[in-house]
């Protein structure tokens, strides 16, 4: 990934240095249990643990000739070691390395996106507490709808973040496995104990059946639920983004000192930020796609998922870990403007009360049908006039008739909607 969308955490774990130490550990780990079964002197397997290491530039070198990465690490490696170099990959096929490492890194991996999905459900939840009665208009196909308040949408996001944490959490296991198996998954040349030994010891888990590789829609769901994360920090983005038009402004990014909006107007305040979380959304959806076309390997394993998960998988845990953190800060130093949402909530002359004026009606003994028919053309009139919905109703002889001075001042008393918002909040873990 870019040094723009890359933070120095993930930079260092998707290192190539890190990498090869990944895959060093497996290769000494997996000596380490032919060790403990008596098929390797432990005093040779000290020796690879103390002496063994790897230079990046001779790895490349070597590559340059076998045209194979493995085979040049373990060559690289071998080089570092005395007689004892000939357990180097003992046993082993260079997938039952490559796999198990990456397991071991996304494991890595995960640990920090663990971190950063559970400091943006903290956030969210802080930020839709301090609005919990902050009322803001509802809107639905991007018209009036009725009242809610800014923390239920808040309240929304948390939910749909707990729901996320719970589905990566059950795809980062799957992908956190090892397989050391052999050339088809048959464990014909080395023992199952030693891909446990070596799981346990990595802190991921032994694939219980695998080919050379492990099966990769273990990898595609891992990325799904990492996109349908990043969509949904999109979709909070868009709200964002649409709240804070000119004509809205009920919300604004925070805009530091010296900030630029515009080269050419100075007065831009840009939601910059939410849009660049739409962007990067769309490239990790595109990365989701190319995951599930990595499951359908030839027979026991091609490599046509390699080259592409080369890519896939450091990217967009990268672009995740980047996409959170500054959500993060984008939702923490969000200013709200509560003047302007109650300011847009009259910009619709009371026509957002008009199903609470409907109910009162048929609570008054009319038909469904009685009441629409003598409500919908006043709020008509008040649309195409542009004049205050409730005057007309008050000048309405038939509704007043039917209705009191007190029943139409309950129907515009926007509080009625918020009378829920409690127990909402208690259903959704932020009471």
């Amino acid at each position: 990934m870019i040094e723009r969308y890359t933070r120095p955490e993930m930079k260092e774990l998707w290192s190539e240095e890190n990498r090869y130490k990944s895959w060093l550990e497996v290769e000494i780990l997996a000596d380490e249990a032919w060790a403990e079964l008596g098929e390797i002197p432990k005093e040779d397997v000290q020796k690879i643990r103390e002496n063994a290491s790897f230079d990046i530039t001779r790895i490349l070198e070597i590559e340059q000739q076998t045209k194979h990465d493995v085979v040049a690490f373990t060559r690289a490696v071998s080089e570092s070691l005395g007689d004892e170099k000939k357990w180097v990959h003992y046993g082993l096929t260079s997938t039952d390395v490559v796999d198990t490492a990456y397991g071991y890194q996304l494991k890595q991996v995960n640990d920090v996106l663990r971190k950063d999905l559970q400091q943006l459900l903290e956030v969210i939840g802080e930020k839709a507490k301090e609005h919990k009665y902050t009322v803001t208009m509802g809107r639905t196909h991007g018209v009036h709808a009725e009242p809610t308040t800014f923390g239920l949408k808040l309240a929304l996001w948390y939910s749909e973040m707990k729901r996320h944490i719970e589905r990566f959490e059950h795809a980062a296991k799957g992908v956190e496995a090892g397989k050391i198996s052999g050339a088809v998954g048959t464990f014909a040349n080395i023992p199952t104990f030693v891909e446990k030994y070596v799981c346990e010891k990595l802190g991921t888990r032994p694939q219980e059946i695998s080919t050379q590789v492990l099966p990769r829609d273990l990898h595609a769901e891992y990325l799904s639920s990492i996109a349908l994360i990043a969509t949904s920090v999109e979709k909070f983005a868009t709200e964002i983004r649409g709240l804070q038009k000119s004509e809205t402004r009920e919300v604004e990014e925070g805009f530091a000192k010296g900030q630029k909006g515009s080269s050419a107007m100075p007065h831009k305040r840009n939601p910059i930020g939410s849009e660049n979380m739409a962007g990067l959304a769309r490239v990790i959806r595109g990365h989701m796609v190319t995951a599930y076309e990595n499951v359908s390997l030839w027979h026991e394993r091609d490599i046509s998922h390699s080259s592409a998960e080369r890519i896939i998988l450091p990217d967009s845990t990268t672009l995740l870990n980047y996409m959170l953190n500054r959500f993060s800060n984008i939702v923490r130093n969000l200013t709200v403007f509560p003047e302007n949402m109650k300011r847009n909530m009259d910009a619709t002359l009371g026509l957002i009360y008009s199903q609470r004026v409907l109910l009162k009606l048929i609570d008054k003994g009319l038909s469904r049908e009685e009441a629409y028919d003598l409500v919908q053309p006043k709020t008509a009139v008040a649309w195409d006039e542009q004049t205050a919905f409730r005057p007309l109703l008050e000048e309405d002889e038939k509704i007043m008739s039917i209705l009191s001075t007190e029943d139409i001042e309950e129907a515009f008393d926007y509080n009625y909607h918020l009378r829920n918002v409690d127990e909402i909040f208690e259903r959704v873990g932020l009471d």
